[in-house]
């Protein structure tokens, strides 16, 4: 179930931690809940950089170059590189979050 970012997590308690509440989100069917749960738990700050993660795969699915998108959203090119490369994946989350994006017709 772990992935090997969430595994090389500095240790066992924080990997756990991750899974409660990725286990936790699983059973929410508020989305207005999980809204609030962010604000509470991230910054402004950090919630800024999680929504442009989201962007920038977005963005490279939808060809985008690297270099339009660090433009667009601030972000380093190492950033976007890590995410083209998780995109490039077989079994990527990414690629299963925007298929269930697709599903929904957000593209």
């Amino acid at each position: 179930m772990r992935s090997k970012n969430i595994s090389s997590l500095e240790n066992e308690e924080n990997v756990d931690s991750i899974a409660q509440i990725c286990s936790l989100l699983a059973e929410v069917s508020d989305e207005h809940l999980i809204y609030d749960f962010f604000g509470c738990l991230f910054t402004n700050s950090e919630l800024k950089d999680f929504s442009n993660r989201w962007h920038l795969v977005k963005e490279l699915r939808a060809g985008t170059t690297q270099r339009e998108i660090a433009r667009k959203y601030g972000m380093s090119l190492c950033n976007i590189t890590r995410g083209s490369r998780e995109l490039k994946k077989e079994n990527s989350a990414f690629k299963r979050m925007l298929a269930l994006l697709d599903a929904r017709g957000e593209v």
